[in-house]
């Protein structure tokens, strides 16, 4: 999680030598190939596809730039330039999801979802994004009821007060099912009066992000720029990744919030 955060804080001070790094298709199929395994000049020839005198000038500029050396007869990346292809991997695949989810993300209140969390964004390139029109006015809050209805443990940041997600957490919760809540602070009476869960905790409502993590899928809703929740678009996902990304969320806000 912090290395993340510092290949966003280090791109200003590399960008010069990444964009060096990646113009030539010669040396990015060169470094490709030596960032999952060292290799010979034989080998590399052979899994590049490249003719042996291309390989032989890249591997001589690389070897002389620091960013490789050869031990035995195997060429490897130096430990920099290891760190530097994976600082053009994740940013690369931060541009790929904020491309992605364009139309969420823009125009809405990313700003807050800690910081932590936005440099890991990359993890949840794989979620789906859930759209509906007029016609299908309640598919939003539909499609978070019938992921709570197959929970079988959830974590969940509330902005607003919903009975009916209320009522199917109170059964999960007589279902003897953990559920944890941090909810905006203008509801935390209404739930302290009205639900069944006892793992609750408060956040100041200006912080507004809906946010939903059960054991199979993790549910994002955002807020627009104008203060009102988006009810026609939500990212969700059943990998493992993004579900991860989504506990980090959970817990980097719930520790923000102490």
């Amino acid at each position: 999680m912090i290395e993340n955060k510092c290949y966003l804080e280090d791109y200003e001070s590399i960008s010069d030598e990444v964009k060096h790094l990646t113009n030539s298709l010669s040396r990015l199929k060169v470094l490709a190939t030596l960032y999952e395994h060292p290799k010979s000049m034989k080998d590399l020839t052979a899994d590049t596809g490249l003719s042996y005198s291309s390989v032989s000038s890249t591997m001589h500029k690389l070897e002389l730039n620091g960013y490789i050396y050869r031990e035995s007869s195997k060429y490897y990346l130096s430990n920099c330039m290891r760190l530097k292809i994976e600082t053009i991997l994740a940013l690369n695949e931060i541009i790929y999801t904020l491309n992605k989810f364009f139309n969420i993300l823009d125009k809405h209140l990313v700003d807050m979802i800690p910081n932590e969390s936005v440099a890991e964004l990359y993890l949840i390139g794989q979620a789906n994004l859930i759209e509906s029109r007029d016609i299908e006015a309640y598919k939003i809050y539909n499609y978070i009821e019938q992921v709570l209805n197959q929970a079988k443990e959830v974590k969940c940041i509330l902005p607003f007060y919903y009975e009916n997600f209320n009522r199917q957490l109170d059964g999960l919760v007589e279902n003897k099912i953990d559920v944890e809540a941090i909810v905006s602070d203008n509801i935390f009476d209404i739930f302290e009066k009205e639900s069944k869960i006892e793992n609750l905790s408060s956040f100041s409502q200006n912080k507004n992000f809906l946010l939903i993590i059960t054991d199979e899928v993790m549910v994002l809703g955002l807020f627009k720029d104008d203060g009102y929740f988006d009810q026609n678009r939500l990212l969700t996902s059943k990998n493992a990744d993004a579900i991860k990304w989504a506990v980090n969320l959970f817990e980097n806000f719930k520790n923000g919030n102490k």
